[in-house]
């Protein structure tokens, strides 16, 4: 085997700052090594194919009934409780954001990454704390590998840019959609409240939806998808994700020891757990690894909405919530400052669950 200068070969790609898509457009036709993901057991374990064809699947909530009175609601809290004790994830249709949205929000992002690199190299940066950034892999450089996508990212709440700061080509989409899930996020933490048997406003009114952070994916066609992964396996550093995805597919969770594709519906939201959240629901809600396979096909485009503020610096501590405590739950883990635990998400990088990181000592 010639021999392989890791570190060298990343920084080189990061210099470019053209991206995966870079690559692309260059028309390899072998992937660069630093791509190559170390196949494991849980890389091919039990994997279900992109189509998602298996024989479990993640459950579709329908929220028209939110509005019809006490026992649709109840009904609707109660699928959503289930879902997130179990799989940690859920899609949801009738959420309130219309279809022309959802298709320009995902048009604007390709918009953003299809346009001249010249023009996308000026938000090209690797500091946590700008409030917009465009790279390949925030992880380059920690990660065991690198994944078969670019990412433009920019938080919108609680501190949003200018709008003239946002790119032209998506920022009308950008500011409306961005409006409209984070409605979508407050109505979504109601729900998860009253599951957990809390007032409504309960996981609002702790903050949980102070940030937002959207964040879009964008993975080119690979030429050899059998070599490497669009996202590693891994959970969201944040209460809650709501994930936007095109038709092509490609996400998969991981559920007793199976990958399970996340058929694309249209006009749904993906909605999953994040370690957060089940941070303060003390293992009640699960935040559960998941993945993206890379694909001939393509670009695929996502767009991931976090609530969480990230590394923005605040002393607010969190940790299980005394309501849901008792002599038999007494609480898994210790308290922490949002921003401390994004701090050890972010050095260590994806690939698996890091939330043990954050357990108690049984002598605690």
């Amino acid at each position: 085997m010639a021999e392989y200068d890791r570190a060298a070969e990343l920084k080189a790609f990061d210099e470019t700052k053209a991206g995966v898509k870079g690559l692309v457009d260059a028309g390899i036709t072998e992937i660069p090594r630093i791509f190559h993901h170390p196949k494991s057991d849980d890389y091919t374990k039990n994997s279900s194919s992109v189509s998602g064809e298996t024989q479990l699947s993640i459950p579709v909530i329908d929220l028209k009934g939110l509005d019809k009175g006490d026992i649709q609601r109840k009904e609707i809290v109660e699928k959503i409780g289930q879902a997130s004790e179990s799989s940690g994830f859920f899609q949801i249709i009738n959420h309130g954001i219309s279809e022309s949205v959802l298709e320009e929000m995902k048009e604007g992002v390709r918009r953003f990454f299809e346009q001249e690199t010249e023009v996308k190299k000026e938000l090209y940066t690797r500091d946590p704390m700008r409030p917009l950034s465009y790279n390949s892999n925030f992880d380059l450089y920690s990660g065991v590998s690198t994944n078969w996508r670019d990412t433009f990212m920019c938080y919108l709440a609680p501190n949003p840019p200018k709008p003239e700061d946002l790119p032209i080509v998506c920022r009308e989409i950008l500011l409306e959609y961005s409006k409209q899930v984070m409605k979508v996020g407050i109505l979504l933490l109601e729900l998860f409240s009253e599951a957990l048997g809390l007032n409504p406003n309960h996981l609002f009114d702790i903050d949980c939806a102070e940030g937002l952070a959207v964040l879009c994916h964008y993975y080119p066609p690979c030429p050899q998808p059998e070599l490497t992964m669009g996202a590693s396996n891994h959970c969201d550093n944040d209460f809650l994700t709501v994930l936007l995805q095109d038709q092509i597919g490609g996400l998969q969770v991981l559920n007793d020891d199976q990958w399970i594709g996340v058929s694309p519906q249209p006009g749904a939201l993906v909605i999953n757990v994040g370690d957060l959240l089940q941070l303060i629901s003390n293992d009640r809600f699960k935040s559960v690894e998941h993945r993206v396979v890379s694909s001939h096909e393509g670009p695929r485009v996502s767009i991931a909405s976090f609530f969480c503020t990230g590394m923005i610096p605040t002393s607010k501590l969190y940790g299980p919530i005394k309501e849901l405590l008792s002599e038999n739950n007494p609480p898994i883990y210790k308290e922490t400052t949002v921003r401390d635990y994004c701090a050890y998400f972010k050095a260590k990088g994806l690939g698996g669950k890091i939330l043990d990181h954050f357990k108690l000592d049984k002598t605690e």
